[in-house]
């Protein structure tokens, strides 16, 4: 079962440390190309900063990561950025730490516990939240089954829990669509309430 911790949303933190200003984002992802794109627009937002460096972990087997010292001493800020995402286990993340820098340097061992603690900072900051790998599920069914459709889906959704079973499409006619992002470990079992309903069909 794909299951793996995450963070719910976007979190900021901030500290300072001997007159540099680090500035430290985690943000939730689902790719690596998503990643790149926060990394470029927040290297574009703080183009006046020293540093902008970064680290991101994908996937539910955190097997695709990447991180950059953005001009850091070598090993002095993404490996400890990325090493706080594995501390916390966590993926489908990225963390983007800016540093305005005080005029006065931190040396080696300064620069990596700075990198760090404002990558724990943020982390701390986030609520870490259990995610599943989705998948899309498509299916046709006649305006009448409507209602068991719609109550199969409710079912899956308790009141005040998280929305596990999203619809992404819906056209409604004489012959309905639906498209829904759901748990890949729940596919084959909804898929299977979903066909027993007269008239459905599921599209491939």
């Amino acid at each position: 079962m794909a299951k793996y911790l995450t963070i719910a949303s976007q979190s900021e933190a901030a500290f300072r440390e001997k007159m540099s200003r680090f500035i430290s984002f985690a943000i939730p992802v689902a790719t690596a190309s998503e990643a790149k794109e926060y990394i470029a627009l927040y290297t574009n937002e703080y183009h006046d900063a020293r540093h902008v460096c970064w680290a991101y972990m994908i996937g539910s087997d955190r097997k695709v990561f990447l991180s950059s010292d953005n001009g850091e001493p070598s090993g002095t800020a993404g490996k400890p950025i990325l090493g706080q995402i594995n501390s916390f286990g966590l993926t489908n993340i990225v963390i983007i730490v800016v540093r305005y820098f005080g005029g006065i340097k931190l040396g080696t061992s300064g620069l990596i516990a700075a990198y760090r603690e404002a990558a724990r900072m943020a982390i701390e900051t986030a609520e870490i939240i259990e995610g599943r790998d989705m998948v899309s599920l498509s299916f046709t069914f006649p305006y009448l089954a409507m209602n068991d459709v719609m109550k199969l889906l409710k079912a899956q959704n308790p009141p005040g829990a998280r929305e596990i079973v999203k619809v992404t499409d819906q056209q409604f006619d004489n012959t309905c669509s639906m498209t829904v992002s759901l748990p890949l470990d729940l596919k084959s079992e909804i898929e299977g309430r979903i066909s027993a309903i007269s008239g459905t069909s599921i599209l491939q």
